[in-house]
């Protein structure tokens, strides 16, 4: 299409919504063919859209977790970071956005922009159930000098710091700072996310934390008293490393062998040798969702509460009460006829469950 063919008519057909799952190698195909930083794999909260201009393809944009760490975002909510991380998954990050080669034309950017920012939101609460506040990009001013965003009203903030993330963590110098930008998707973005009251957010549970390195190294420890039930041949993994990454990932708020051996792929090499990961050739190698959901389902209950009541003891909330609660289990019928019943101890001010007794 010619750049004097791009009118209003032909913005108003433009179309954003998320690639279907038969669509997804052609929408890394194309990222890795055409977007200078490759594709990018899903990892945790993610929705990949496609732009389209009667069928025809015309952009392609990655919505993806929010950056753990980024100095003038914070600032600018004014949070901290203790109230942060609980809070992290209010923000999507524009990780990925693509003009296809034949589409750089005036006005499609802005345009692909805001059809995205209106369907985002009812997205992300359908599919993760809780509401998205704001979005956010980081623009590499070496390359880019951000007037897509600008033209879309997003707010530039300021450069971050400039480290990179790398396979030991992130790098020594600040060599690459980039652009910061966010997009509000309420009102009072700052205040929404600083409130002090969960469900309001829809936010439930306890927040969630994140491990410092001697907590990734405490952890794996906790687990060596623990038989491992697999055969000696050809294990690979060795069990307190499975469980402690696996513990890991269930504190910083994953739920499902997915979503565990997600977190461990994305772990840097620093935190993998903290956790004690196997190393071959120089890299530490973590676990596969295979051998994480294995272990899982065969070690024996009662020794894995026995060995989390330790890490807890070291590291969770000390209480001052305890309170006793007992439940009869609904159809949990037991040899002799009874309904089995369970006793459970848990703390006044940390709400954690010490222990369990049938």
């Amino acid at each position: 299409m010619e750049s004097a063919e791009i009118t209003k008519e032909t913005l108003s057909e433009l179309r954003v919504r998320p690639v279907e799952r038969g669509e997804e190698a052609r929408y890394q195909e194309q990222m890795a063919r055409h977007h200078y930083l490759g594709l990018l794999p899903k990892i945790g909260e993610t929705v990949w859209y496609v732009a389209t201009w009667r069928e025809e393809w015309v952009a392609q944009l990655g919505i993806s977790a929010a950056a753990l760490k980024c100095g003038v975002r914070d600032r600018w909510i004014g949070w901290d970071f203790r109230s942060q991380y609980g809070r992290l998954k209010l923000i999507a990050n524009n990780s990925r956005f693509l003009i296809l080669p034949e589409w750089h034309r005036p006005n499609i950017g802005s345009r692909v922009l805001s059809l995205t920012e209106r369907r985002v939101g009812a997205d992300w609460q359908t599919r993760f159930g809780h509401p998205l506040l704001l979005l956010e990009t980081f623009v590499d001013p070496r390359r880019f000098h951000g007037g897509v965003y600008r033209a879309a009203n997003w707010i530039e903030l300021g450069l971050t710091q400039g480290y990179r993330r790398t396979t030991d963590g992130y790098s020594q110098a600040a060599d690459a700072p980039k652009r910061v930008f966010v997009r509000p998707l309420c009102r009072n973005p700052q205040g929404q996310l600083t409130h002090s009251n969960l469900a309001q957010l829809q936010l439930t549970g306890a927040p969630k934390i994140m491990l410092n390195a001697e907590q990734m190294r405490m952890l794996p420890q906790c687990f060596t008293m623990i038989s491992d039930p697999r055969r000696v041949h050809g294990i690979r993994h060795r069990l307190p490393v499975v469980l402690g990454i696996a513990a890991g990932a269930t504190l910083c708020g994953m739920r499902g062998y997915k979503a565990i051996s997600d977190w461990a792929d994305a772990l840097g090499q620093k935190a993998r040798e903290r956790f004690g990961c196997r190393r071959e050739k120089g890299i530490y190698i973590v676990p596969s969702e295979f051998v994480i959901r294995d272990c899982l389902v065969r070690i024996e209950p009662d020794a894995l509460d026995r060995a989390l009541n330790a890490w807890n003891q070291a590291w969770g909330k000390q209480d001052d009460a305890l309170a006793l609660d007992g439940k009869t289990m609904k159809n949990a019928i037991d040899e002799a006829g009874h309904q089995a019943h369970i006793m459970s101890v848990v703390g006044h001010e940390s709400k954690i469950c010490h222990a369990q007794k049938k």
